[in-house]
């Protein structure tokens, strides 16, 4: 099932609709805007006519200049049985030819206030957000701080009840179950819960509670971007845990790397302050201030002095 289809540009952009309806429901499949000056010069060996065809006052004023039968032609040409549609801008008036030629070719011809420039802007983001690879993960998403912190663990590891906790103390809630990601752009995740489940959190033994109804509207959001994640795992004597935090672990979704943490759980450990803890202290590495490094700078001068001793 497509994603975007042009009824959704008309709708989200409130454009006006003047030809071509019977292609409302094309798919749009790539986030480029194509803007046809050269093809209306004439020059059509590599037309994009998948994108979305913008038409702006350089394209119509040029339009003008032609013949009748220039006109007539370019105008067939740019209406493609796969064209999602064309936009005119800034309210111009549109040119009878593209009328005629959308309407044989059932393309949708759409008219805008907006100027050229900044319409292409926010269609390209519309689409790139619309249309960005997505997946989903086991898991919750929290606000810490702001920061994006995806909690992740086995079944029955705690952290549902961890998030309840950490709404508790004033964070906001985006996700509990599944959360669903979207790469916006290279190193960008975007996480938000399934509309279904949205600011809902299952507590095994209470059952499913409504954060927003409970905490009030502060204590949710519809979206985070990722940087964060900590994995929750049953504590296991066998196995050695970082203590220092020198140990730089990642996670990769879809095509990006986040940092990653592994925080053992057992009883009597607040996971909630040692999460907040851990959200701070990402926060201070990524503005230069690494506690980590700076002790063991500061235990190497110590061995230095001691061997100059």
């Amino acid at each position: 099932m497509p994603k975007v289809r042009t009824k959704d540009i008309v709708e989200k952009f409130d454009m006006e609709l003047l030809s071509g309806e019977e292609g409302i429901n094309r798919p749009i499949t790539t986030t480029d805007i194509s803007r046809p000056g050269l093809e209306i010069a004439g020059y059509f060996e590599y037309y994009p006519a998948e994108r979305l065809q913008l038409l702006g006052k350089t394209e119509l004023t040029f339009f003008e200049k032609l013949n009748p039968r220039e006109r007539a032609e370019r105008m067939e040409k740019l209406c493609t049985d796969i064209t999602p549609g064309i936009i005119v801008t800034r309210d111009m008036e549109v040119p009878a030819e593209l009328i005629e030629a959308s309407e044989r070719e059932s393309v949708p011809v759409m008219r805008s206030k907006q100027k050229t420039t900044r319409l292409s802007s926010h269609l390209t983001n519309y689409l790139e957000s619309k249309l960005a690879p997505t997946t989903a993960v086991h898991g919750v998403l929290v606000d810490l701080y702001g920061i994006g912190v995806l909690i992740t663990g086995k079944s029955g590891v705690g952290k549902s009840e961890t998030a309840l906790e950490l709404v508790k103390r004033g964070h906001r809630l985006v996700a509990d179950d599944c959360v669903e990601i979207r790469q916006e752009d290279v190193g960008t995740l975007v996480g938000n819960s399934p509309d279904l489940i949205e600011h809902l959190l299952e507590i095994r033994g209470v059952g499913i509670i409504n954060v927003m109804t409970l905490f009030g509207a502060g204590a949710v959001r519809s979206h985070k971007r990722i940087s964060l994640n900590i994995d929750l795992e049953i504590w296991d004597q066998k196995k050695s845990y970082d203590r220092l935090g020198l140990d730089e672990e990642t996670m990769r979704v879809l095509d990006t790397e986040i940092t990653k943490l592994t925080i053992p759980v057992r009883p009597g450990r607040n996971l909630a302050v040692i999460i907040e803890v851990a959200a701070m202290n990402f926060r201070l590495k990524r503005m230069g201030v690494n506690a980590a490094e700076q002790f063991t700078n500061r235990l190497a001068d110590v061995i230095e002095d001691g061997d100059h001793d």
